[in-house]
């Protein structure tokens, strides 16, 4: 693996976090519409807003772990709250049955209180704790005696995140398998438990860890950092919407940029280690306007990522609902649960990933004559487009559905006679476009940021599929307004009758959007250097 000790040690504990956020996570809806009774429509756009504001918390909380606090710290303090809200959402489960149903809006506030400050734990964690991993890495390369090859190392940090993403879809897998499987059959409070647990022996095996960790200490100058990121973005869209006629305003502008660049220079001037903090710091400050210009360079990636994010959301929501209605007996006794399909997406990661260094590769290092076979954009658009085939897949399959529903004598059904296996290529599918989609952002927003703004990259990832799920959750508003509307009022596209609603048209329309999205990635990419 070429890894060191702390680099293992740290993607085995983001496995156990992903079993215990996918434990939960995965089945979630099921809990909301058969536990809470809530509607098709509104167990989906709850799961989605907890989703989307649990991905993008991290870009705030990343933000201010660059600037004021140390990584190390930031993982601790926030995996404790992460472990206080699963015992939360445990106790709510527990107590649940007890719980008298003109209370029942009582125990959907717990609910999500609980849900909540797992995301207020996770904004934290996540990025922290991967940009810590990939910090001992570089710490490696460090040492005395040890020769730095930017190439090596660039290989090393590839290989790193694909294997934490390998970590994370192991953890993910036993999760939603297993974890959906004692939810739906020995009770939601042992099904959230076993998650709590998971996540506080993470803790302890993170502090056991200790000995081989290497802390990069914060620099003194590092803690302003966020500040003048702020007054510098403010100043150039002050100036980008008034044109520059504002002489005021362009004078501000300067002033913002001269200020910046001067810390460099004062740095320069005065070689007190206390101030300066020592002469490479002073090489940053001089890059630092540079800086600030990659990052907002980066958004037109990012927004074009949002319909990757939105078919992220899917197997989760309607893929899940989908499932609840088909054929899903193995055998006399056993019938599937529809959340555990979802173990399709990690173990296709988990069987495909390692071919795509063994196979893959050394084949289009074959025409492509890149020693890396193929760029980190190229790798993103290719799951991009994968994608976009999944949801055309998914439609054709919904429509084949809803053919055999109506064949039927029943008006709604619990068991279509369609097997749930159909369901299978959209998810293998998407797994397949996740090997190389999120790994390479993970490795897009890390290395293209800078070297001090390395937790915000992560949180830039992570924000893609916040707002993602922001996205979703309003598209299915909408889409579900009109549909609504133009039918009366007597269903629509999300209706809760599954014999009547029409998730391959929603499919469809996500296919398209997604498409169009990937014409503009492909666009953009013929201009964007590095």
């Amino acid at each position: 693996m070429n890894l060191n000790k702390s680099c293992v040690l740290l993607i085995i504990i983001s496995g156990m976090e992903r079993f215990a956020f996918k434990g939960v996570a995965s089945n979630l809806v099921t809990y909301l519409t058969d536990v809470m009774e809530m509607s098709n429509s509104s167990a989906a756009k709850f799961v989605n807003s907890w989703v989307g504001f649990t991905s993008m918390l991290p870009l705030i909380v990343a933000t201010l772990a660059d600037s004021y606090w140390d990584r190390y710290s930031t993982i601790l303090a926030s995996s404790l709250l992460y472990a206080a809200g699963l015992v939360a959402l445990t106790s709510t489960a527990v107590r649940w049955p007890w719980i008298p149903s003109n209370k029942s809006s009582h125990s959907i506030l717990s609910l999500s209180w609980s849900l909540y400050m797992v995301s207020l734990g996770q904004g934290g964690y996540n990025p922290s704790l991967q940009a810590f991993g990939a910090d001992q890495l570089e710490a490696r390369d460090e040492l005395p005696g040890i020769h730095y090859d930017e190439k090596s190392s660039e290989k090393r940090r590839s290989l790193f995140f694909q294997w934490w993403y390998f970590g994370v879809c192991c953890g993910s897998l036993v999760g939603v398998s297993v974890m959906s499987y004692i939810q739906d059959t020995l009770g939601w409070g042992i099904g959230f438990a076993i998650p709590s647990l998971s996540m506080v022996a993470s803790i302890l095996i993170f502090l056991c860890g200790n000995r081989f960790y290497v802390r990069k200490q914060r620099r003194i100058e590092d803690g302003k950092s966020i500040e003048d990121v702020v007054r510098y973005v403010k100043a150039s869209f002050v100036r980008m919407i008034h044109g520059g006629s504002n002489g005021s305003l362009e004078n501000e502008y300067t002033k913002v940029e001269l200020e910046l660049q001067e810390k460099a220079v004062l740095c320069n001037q005065d070689q007190d280690i206390a101030t300066c903090n020592g002469d490479n710091t002073s090489e940053e400050g001089q890059h630092f306007v540079e800086a600030v210009r990659i990052v907002l360079g980066l958004l037109p990636v990012w927004v074009m990522l949002l319909m990757f994010a939105v078919i992220f959301q899917q197997p989760a929501t309607f893929f899940t609902k989908q499932g609840m209605t088909m054929r899903r007996n193995v055998g006399s006794n056993f019938k599937i649960p529809p959340a555990a399909l979802q173990s399709a997406i990690t173990v296709s990661i988990i069987i495909l990933m390692p071919w795509y260094d063994t196979v893959f590769i050394p084949i289009v290092r074959i025409f492509t004559r890149n020693e890396k076979g193929i760029s980190v954009m190229q790798r993103i658009g290719i799951g991009m487009f994968l994608s976009v085939i999944a949801m055309i897949i998914a439609a054709i399959t919904e429509e084949r559905r809803l053919e055999v529903s109506r064949r039927s004598d029943k008006l709604l059904i619990d068991d279509v006679p369609f097997s749930i296996f159909w369901l299978l290529p959209q998810y293998i599918l998407l797994g397949v476009s996740d090997i190389f989609t999120v790994v390479g952002m993970q490795e897009f927003f890390y290395s293209e940021v800078p070297v001090r703004m390395r937790t915000m990259g992560i949180a830039l990832y992570t924000s893609v599929f916040g707002v993602g799920s922001f996205l979703s959750a309003f598209l299915i508003s909408v889409i579900e307004y009109l549909t609504s509307s133009e039918r009366g009022g007597q269903g629509n596209w999300f209706s809760d009758d599954m014999a009547q609603a029409r998730l391959d048209k929603y499919y469809w329309f996500l296919a398209f959007a997604s498409a169009m999205s990937l014409l503009a990635f492909l666009t953009f990419c013929r201009f964007f250097k590095r």
